[in-house]
């Protein structure tokens, strides 16, 4: 696999960006503000504190990592898939050198990158609410792209499976919003039942929050030594996936 011409993929899906990124991100923005704004000051007026900390300061961290998970799951279930069968953009791709494997890398490493912008952009306005309270935050921008990379790899997997662009919507409804809900973004899990907790520890999303959370409040401890290991094995799992079974579509 040459690295160079993955890139060259990565490069063509950043070119049709800029032209769009002014709508593209103050649309993809506003979602995680009315969050951020509605629930963490309006709903934050009645909940004084949780483990310490007001409510907009406990679900802001958490707003970093969906952001980041609905950027790269976005753009790799609707984007991937209006370029590879009604654009066909992989075909005029695949006319040249470079080869699938190469192609889905570029798309893999795309989703990630639109997941670093947004998290990105989150970090710097919520520092400017005065919500960081850590230089360590800084450090969390490697595992924004981490997030960024499992749910790409588990959006391209969705991509290479649904019978038609209308299925997404079970994708988003039965695997990512309950990611979203279970991730101890809005609420601890602590007094779940039992169940729940035990099944919220697969959920990866639960894992980037727990370390967004470390590194915005300074919170350093073994635990994210834990939640690394989890989020690592995710990685290894996912990434080869969308290899195969993105071929396999692509060649039916």
């Amino acid at each position: 696999m040459n690295l160079k011409r993955a890139f060259r993929v990565w490069q063509r899906n950043a070119t049709v960006y800029k032209k769009l990124y002014r709508s593209s991100l103050t649309l993809n923005f506003f979602e995680p503000m009315l969050y951020l704004i509605a629930l963490g000051y309006g709903l934050g007026g009645f909940i004084k504190e949780i483990n310490g900390i007001s409510y907009i300061e406990f679900i802001s961290p958490g707003i970093i990592m969906s952001s980041a998970m609905f950027a790269a799951s976005y753009e790799c279930t609707y984007g991937t898939y209006v370029r590879m069968v009604y654009q066909k953009t992989f075909d005029a791709i695949m006319a040249t050198p470079i080869t699938f494997n190469e192609l889905v890398l570029g798309e893999l490493l795309w989703g990630a990158t639109k997941s670093l912008i947004y998290g990105t952009v989150i970090i710097l306005v919520i520092s400017l609410f005065g919500l960081v309270k850590s230089f360590y935050v800084f450090f969390l921008i490697p595992f924004i792209f981490m997030c960024g990379l499992l749910f790409a790899s588990l959006s391209l997997i969705a991509t290479a499976t649904v019978p038609g662009i209308d299925s997404f919507n079970y994708f988003y409804t039965l695997i990512l919003t309950p990611l979203f809900l279970f991730s101890g973004i809005f609420f601890p899990l602590n007094d779940m039942p039992e169940i729940v907790i035990k099944l919220s520890q697969i959920n990866p999303l639960l894992h980037f929050v727990n370390i967004s959370r470390g590194f915005c409040y300074g919170n350093i401890s073994h635990s994210l030594v834990y939640d690394m290991l989890v989020v690592a094995f995710y990685l290894i799992l996912l990434i080869p996936l969308p290899f195969i079974l993105l071929k396999r579509r692509y060649v039916l």
